[in-house]
């Protein structure tokens, strides 16, 4: 069988051979006739408006794009410049994603007196790691839209609302000190 496989590729080969020698085309010129000549590409990185890189593949032709992360998962940014923190216990209670009276009228300030100059904002809600790591993403995002939030309603331009929970600490979480030091809401503001 295997020499009945072997006898039809070599009859196909043949076969190919007798065209390409009716043509008046030697074999070697038929393969050069329409070389194929590949570049090699190299990915490169892409930086969005919100300063996040990606790693893109044929410069986007084809759209082929994925995210550059970290080993732990959190997309790398080139960060704007951090403009303002609020430590969360000065405007949430706790467990609360609802800005007090106090903190509602000083974060409207901080917004009017932040725009002039600034494209816009980026927001990041953080979390001590006190609760489960679900947890803390769901109380980071919830903090993080209220206060991005307040900023629309003085007519900020939020460019995005990133929630990253207990994953970024700014220190160790030990002590009640550092505990509150990690309980914060970050806002980065994007310069023209």
């Amino acid at each position: 069988m295997f020499n009945r496989m072997l006898g039809k590729a070599s009859a196909a080969l043949a076969c190919a051979a007798l065209a390409v020698s009716l043509s008046g085309v030697s074999p070697v010129a038929a393969q050069d006739a329409n070389p194929i000549r590949a570049e090699r590409y190299i990915p490169t990185i892409w930086v969005d408006p919100d300063g996040c890189e990606h790693w893109v593949m044929d410069d986007g032709a084809e759209g082929y794009m994925t995210t550059h992360m970290t080993p732990d998962g959190k997309p790398v940014c080139r960060r704007g410049q951090l403009c303002g923190m609020m430590p969360t216990d000065q405007f949430f209670a706790t467990d609360g994603s609802t800005v007090n009276a106090a903190g509602r009228k000083r974060l409207q300030e901080w917004f009017r007196n932040a725009m002039p100059g600034t494209r816009s904002f980026v927001v990041a809600g953080h979390t001590d790691s006190r609760a489960s790591d679900e947890y803390n993403m769901a109380l980071s995002q919830r903090r993080a839209d209220a206060v991005a939030q307040i900023g629309r309603s003085v007519g900020a331009r939020i460019k995005d609302v990133r929630a990253y929970g207990e994953r970024s600490p700014r220190v160790p979480n030990r002590g009640a000190a550092n505990l509150a030091q990690n309980r914060r809401v970050e806002i980065y503001c994007i310069r023209r």
